[in-house]
């Protein structure tokens, strides 16, 4: 945060647009994943590369990290886990038959969402898949767990193998038993795609934000829709949960702060050039970064702007923030480029996902 918001470090070595950013849980290694079909891991605390990930045959969509290994997903329908300490890979995830589009590591599973209109669960030790999730009719965009012990009360829990909750492009998000593959729950409402999602446990709460400008609060045990947060002019591209209020952040060039228990608005971040792509809440201060390829830095009480910071050139995607003592600043991940040998367009400023596969 110091220096007027000027970089302490860039991480330049990729040879395409950086889709993801990944920090380590003790915030010493940052992973990234890139339009150049490598994942690479760099030291938070000088910015050097660690390691070169190599081996996915297109572009990196997602990508995660723990302090043991680190997980991949790509345009090439795989998964891949990687050796953090080697760069070696693992494992490689084969079943998908589309682009993977988030993967998700909790309870030793891991989760996927496709464009191939499936959400997967594996075992991350084995690299099989262990339950297949049917029933969206266009691509799942978003993922969000629910262990079994964070569903007290909730019928069948501890059969259930916890919960799974999907956002598509074809406007429902759905909630699945992970131990059957069952769909417990159909959330309907939305009238455009669901991109993006967060989960409040202890209430049993999702909330799913949509190109149709609109929040919804659903209970995720009997599918009812809670409440709905109307004032966005544009698709809500990203949310955040904290402290029982939601911030989102939307293509209308605001974030707004919601009581998550009411849905009233409490405040709206207004500063932006372009659309709102990434949100992170850290220690009272909300960062966002925008499509005008600039990241900002608000105070989340007052809704005060404190920082701007430039020197990327296009479309910010992610944002991640470590503690002070491990990482003293934050870089975010640059545009995307066009993609090599790929046949694409490069990704447009402020454009949050490819072009969806339309509904059959």
């Amino acid at each position: 945060m110091g220096g007027g918001g000027s970089a302490l470090r860039v991480c330049a070595d990729h040879r395409g647009g950086i889709n993801w950013l990944s920090l380590s849980p003790d915030g010493r290694r940052l992973l990234t994943g890139s339009e150049d079909g490598t994942a690479r891991l760099w030291s938070t605390a000088d910015g050097q590369c660690c390691a070169l990930l190599q081996g996915h045959e297109s572009y990196v969509t997602f990508c995660h990290l723990e302090d043991e290994a680190a997980f991949t997903c790509s345009a090439d329908c795989t998964i891949r886990k990687w050796d953090v300490r080697t760069g070696q890979c693992l494992q490689v995830f084969r079943g998908h038959t589309s682009i993977v589009n988030r993967i998700l590591v909790a309870d030793n599973q891991l989760f996927s969402g496709s464009y191939d209109r499936t959400a997967r669960a594996w075992s991350v030790d084995k690299g099989q898949v262990s339950q297949e999730f049917r029933g969206h009719r266009n691509c799942v965009l978003t993922l969000a767990y629910s262990a079994p012990w964070d569903l007290p009360g909730a019928p069948c829990a501890e059969e259930a193998g916890g919960l799974l909750v999907t956002g598509s492009t074809d406007g429902t998000a759905r909630v699945w038993q992970v131990a059957g593959g069952g769909c417990w729950q159909t959330l309907r409402g939305h009238t455009g795609a669901v991109l993006c999602l967060v989960l409040d446990t202890p209430s049993h709460t999702a909330f799913t934000g949509s190109t149709d400008a609109t929040i919804r609060a659903w209970d995720i045990l009997s599918g009812e829709q809670l409440r709905v947060f109307r004032e966005h002019q544009g698709p809500v591209i990203c949310l955040e949960l904290v402290n029982r209020h939601v911030y989102s952040g939307s293509a209308d060039r605001t974030v707004k702060c919601w009581l998550a228990d009411t849905g009233e608005r409490v405040r709206t971040f207004a500063a932006h050039g372009h659309s709102v792509s990434a949100l992170k809440y850290h220690a009272g201060t909300l960062f966002t970064g925008s499509g005008d390829a600039r990241a900002r830095a608000f105070d989340a009480e007052s809704g005060a702007l404190q920082r701007v910071f430039r020197g990327h050139a296009f479309v910010i995607n992610c944002i991640q923030v470590g503690a002070p003592a491990r990482l003293p600043g934050f870089e975010q991940g640059r545009a995307r480029r066009p993609r090599r040998g790929g046949g694409g367009r490069p990704r447009r400023p402020g454009a949050r996902f490819p072009p969806p596969p339309p509904v059959e």
